[in-house]
């Protein structure tokens, strides 16, 4: 593939909430793409940009906060984690002048899940979160999955052509342009590796105290073969590493800041149960964890390869990214029960409605595949909408009141009725 400009599905969020909101923060991981759709959205906007990986910017930023946001037009500034007691001067900045569109910042780190951090601007600040490009970025399709699986229900339907070879190719891609633009797989490889080492030596040192590099990138290959399963700070990855749990549950928290990892909380009706629930641990690139596996898209489709765990990594990553920009407001869950009832993503939106996903890295579903999803079924009643059993076969089949078989590319080329 060519180098080429993807539009982005959130440049439409992002240029809406600088017209109403006095501070915007794209959050998202190093190379996602942040730089280029803030060049996007500004436009020809009037004012001034600033980078805090620049040593001289992010000096004069810890050197005179106040002066550094002192601007009439939007300031753009890059990098916020950098200096983040810029935002108390932010803060001061609009609350003096509150008119909106004033601050456009990026970052690559959870903002306030660092401990320099100071909580300063609420309601004063919206977040939009930008993640690699998803399949309907760099093909053009609609991705609009969700939206059309709550419109139309059981009557959503999609035939494709992609056969299981292409879904490899996808999951071992990833979608950081960087790789996505880099045609040959071993050139492709030797980016994620110098990524993933960029991001321990540079970014995972700013929030965490490492003391050995070398037992964290070993933590994240351990991590790389669990993706798709409940991770704890404890057990396995304790004896492999010889690391004490509390600092495994640091680095676990300093991977997932840094936007390496994502944790899906496990799906209750009871309220009170979901923050205690055990979390499922994905990738937020497939093409990361792949080649922490040392698997290319050939290796993938060979017996016994990981195919399963990555083809859940890259379908939840796909999910994460579009209710980022769907019309429907969703929750994103995985559900497990004490009965060993499984669910790989659970869907819920704000009136309660529930679409279950499971993931099946087979080109043919039997009834058993949906045993999850009849559960879940069985508890929701009417608030169940769907159930469906992605799978890399090519058309979609009924398996019940409700449930269905469905191609995974579904997931970008299905949309809502227009």
């Amino acid at each position: 593939m060519s180098t080429r400009l993807v539009p982005r599905k959130s440049a439409a969020q992002v240029a809406a909430a600088l017209g109403d909101t006095r501070v915007v923060l794209i959050s998202g991981a190093r190379q996602a793409g942040k730089s280029t759709l803030v060049r996007v959205v500004a436009g020809d906007r009037d004012g001034e940009r600033r980078d805090l990986d620049k040593p001289q910017d992010r000096a004069a930023a810890l050197t005179d906060p106040v002066g550094f946001v002192d601007t009439e037009g939007l300031l753009v500034i890059d990098e916020i984690q950098r200096a983040p007691d810029l935002l108390l001067a932010i803060k001061v900045a609009v609350d003096e002048d509150p008119r909106p569109g004033r601050y456009l910042l990026t970052g690559s780190s959870q903002l306030f899940g660092m401990a320099a951090a100071p909580d300063a601007l609420p309601g004063r600040m919206e977040t939009i979160e930008l993640w690699p490009f998803s399949q309907g970025e760099v093909d053009g399709a609609p991705d609009r999955f969700i939206d059309a699986a709550f419109e139309l229900g059981a009557d959503l339907r999609i035939e494709s052509d992609i056969p299981r070879a292409e879904y490899a190719h996808r999951i071992v891609r990833g979608g950081l342009p960087e790789a996505v633009n880099r045609s040959d797989p071993r050139r492709r490889a030797r980016f994620h590796d110098a990524y993933v080492q960029s991001l321990i030596d540079r970014d995972v040192s700013q929030l965490a105290d490492i003391q050995r590099k070398n037992e964290l990138r070993r933590l994240i290959r351990l991590l790389a073969a669990r993706t798709g399963t409940i991770v704890h700070a404890d057990g396995r990855l304790r004896s492999d590493l010889g690391l004490s749990r509390p600092t495994i549950g640091r680095y676990l928290q300093a991977l997932e800041e840094i936007f390496l990892v994502k944790r899906i909380p496990g799906w209750s009706r009871n309220l009170g149960t979901r923050a205690t629930a055990s979390p499922k641990m994905i990738f937020v690139d497939s093409g990361i964890a792949a080649q922490e596996m040392s698997v290319d898209a050939r290796a993938l489709l060979r017996p016994g390869a990981p195919f399963g765990p990555l083809l859940e990594t890259f379908v939840l990553s796909e999910l994460a990214r579009q209710r980022s920009w769907s019309e429907t407001m969703v929750d994103l869950y995985h559900y497990r029960d004490h009965s060993r009832f499984e669910v790989d993503a659970v869907l819920e939106d704000r009136r309660g409605r529930v679409v279950g996903v499971e993931v099946k890295a087979a080109s043919t579903v039997g009834t058993d595949d949906f045993r999850g999803l009849r559960r879940l079924a069985e508890r929701l009643g009417d608030d169940f909408v769907l159930g469906i059993v992605l799978y890399t076969g090519t058309t979609t089949l009924p398996f019940g009141d409700r449930l269905r078989a469905m191609p995974v590319s579904a997931l970008w080329h299905a949309k809502p009725d227009e």
